[in-house]
């Protein structure tokens, strides 16, 4: 997997967010929401840009009225075309939903609670798509974005298309040299600056986060934290735990040998009652991208996109200070 970026967690309807970096081949996006009960309707846009004429690549449209249908279309230069249309039985008024749309190179592959929907043929390139817009009778706990990689290529946060004209480090034995020297009758130019949308990365890749891993963090409701990585293949259990002065206030522990994640709180050296429900969401040696988004009254946490879990805050979230990864896991990054 390759970075992603931070999900969107409860945001006002209508929303309008920057997808970073754009639309690629086998970009994944889950939108976990509720559709509001009653008659109504409500669309996710995958557009190209944020402006109200904006082109639409991908128009989602749940309809709960006279239509009740899910209607699918692209929005090109001001004029709709033909829409494509399919039974909304599987996406009942009032039930909470998790919506997929995977980027392929000839479609969008929609997938609904698990389950595969429909694939809507490109009509517009993607590339342009920048923006995703969400509107009308719906309530969104979370819009999640997930890269993926070719296999047996290895991952690494997205670089600048610019070289930024960084020296490479001395080695040792050989003297260091500035990237670019000027030449005689050639102007020096600097290093093309950051662009927006884009920031400057550093000429090499960082390295993967060590595991035991341990930061200080600040914590508060709106904030997420999002975890990728993968247990190792013989792994027995792993934990994450947002820690504060006085214990843990979230102990998030995936146990292979007993198909559960647990889930508690230490106050001192007392820990209070195991969370056992939900299931296990991880597999051993499979990638995963862990999510937990901080909600006034609880922890909302998504893996690969998908609500697992919530738990209810025992301890302010104001008062968490560190992030604390261990156990049978390596890391690929972790966003805070």
């Amino acid at each position: 997997m390759a970075f992603n970026q931070q999900p969107f967690c409860n945001p006002s309807i209508p929303f309008t967010g920057l997808i970073h970096g754009g639309l690629q081949e086998g970009k994944m996006i889950t939108i976990s929401g509720r559709a509001l009960p009653g008659s109504g309707r409500f669309h996710v846009n995958l557009q190209c840009g944020s402006s109200a004429g904006a082109d639409i690549a991908l128009h989602f449209n749940p309809r709960y009225d006279g239509d009740s249908c899910v209607v699918s279309n692209t929005l090109q230069h001001g004029s709709w075309g033909a829409e494509e249309r399919k039974s909304i039985s599987i996406l009942p008024a009032g039930s909470a939903f998790s919506l997929l749309i995977t980027v392929g190179r000839d479609s969008y592959q929609l997938t609904i609670n698990g389950m595969h929907f429909s694939d809507y043929k490109h009509r517009i390139p993607f590339y342009p798509v920048d923006t995703i817009s969400v509107g009308g009778k719906v309530t969104i706990s979370s819009i999640v974005f997930q890269n993926t990689v070719f296999p047996g290529h290895v991952a690494f946060p997205a670089q600048s298309p610019f070289n930024t004209g960084q020296a490479f480090p001395a080695q040792p034995g050989f003297p260091s040299y500035p990237a670019f020297p000027a030449q005689p009758g050639f102007p020096s130019y600097p290093a093309f600056p950051a662009q927006p949308g884009f920031p400057s990365q550093p000429a090499f890749p960082p390295a993967m986060p060590a595991v035991p891993y341990r930061s200080t963090i600040k914590f508060k409701p709106g904030r997420s934290i999002t975890i990728q990585g993968t247990p190792h293949p013989g792994a027995t259990r792993f934990h994450v735990n947002l820690n504060y002065n006085f214990g843990i206030a979230l102990h998030y522990n995936p146990r292979f040998n007993d198909n559960v994640v647990v889930r508690n709180t230490r106050q001192g050296e007392n820990w209070g009652a195991e969370e056992r429900g939900g299931g296990l969401h991880f597999q051993r040696g499979k990638p995963f991208t862990l999510t937990i988004c901080c909600e006034n009254e609880c922890f909302r946490i998504l893996v690969n996109g998908v609500q697992a879990h919530t738990y209810t805050h025992h301890v302010p979230a104001f008062k968490i200070s560190s992030l604390e990864v261990d156990g049978d896991v390596s890391l690929t990054s972790v966003t805070v």
